[in-house]
């Protein structure tokens, strides 16, 4: 029986894509590498230090400045989210997440980002979860299960009682990994492991009402 949902923060809960992309373009850029769009989907789910490996695409740089470019990329990005507010919730997200609490339905968030609680903070979400596992909990990040495995245990549930709801294909993948019940969402409904597809985040309420 399914008793919580973990989400995917960025493209699920926020659309906060398009400042990752604005940051890393940014010290691509700088650093007279190609980057666009496609290459930008590659890292989506996946932790910055590995994103900045795609990234540079092979080109070699020192540990030091591999961890000075990192810093650049997250500075960049927290100045763009600085920006965000609560109106950048959608009220479909909002409704849903309440409908969920109030039937007694725990949710969590599982997101690689180590800027989860920052985000969260700037839209006024920061209560609005059971908990929240993020990058700055695990060694390891999507496709490995890590970080939903540490959000169902700090919600007090095994896997396999819990929907992870995911945009990114690595996000699938950990989320069969790990033994939950993968929903798809975004690009990510194309992931032959999805056991659901949705089209907004309110349609997982229609997956409890048919239990």
């Amino acid at each position: 029986m399914i008793k919580g949902v973990i989400f995917d923060l960025d493209g699920v809960i926020l659309s906060t894509d398009e400042y990752h992309f604005l940051a890393w373009k940014q010290l691509a850029d700088k650093l007279d590498i190609p980057f666009d769009r496609e290459k930008n989907n590659l890292l989506r789910g996946v932790s910055r230090m590995e994103s900045l490996e795609i990234v540079l695409d092979g080109r070699e740089f020192s540990a030091e400045q591999k961890a000075a470019f990192a810093a650049e990329k997250n500075e960049t990005y927290r100045a763009l989210l600085s920006k965000m507010t609560p109106s950048d919730v959608s009220n479909d997200v909002k409704n849903t997440i309440s409908t969920l609490r109030s039937r007694g339905i725990k949710v969590a968030i599982g997101s690689s980002s180590k800027n989860t609680k920052f985000i969260l903070e700037r839209v006024g979400m920061i209560n609005d979860f059971d908990a929240i596992a993020d990058g700055n909990d695990i060694k390891r990040s999507k496709p490995d299960p890590e970080v939903f495995l540490v959000a169902a245990r700090r919600i007090g549930l095994a896997p396999s009682e819990c929907i992870v709801v995911e945009d990114a294909l690595a996000g699938i993948d950990a989320a069969v990994a790990g033994g939950f019940f993968p929903v798809a969402i975004g690009d990510a409904v194309k992931h032959p492991g999805a056991m659901a597809r949705i089209e907004e985040v309110s349609d997982i309420i229609a997956l409890f009402e048919k239990a």
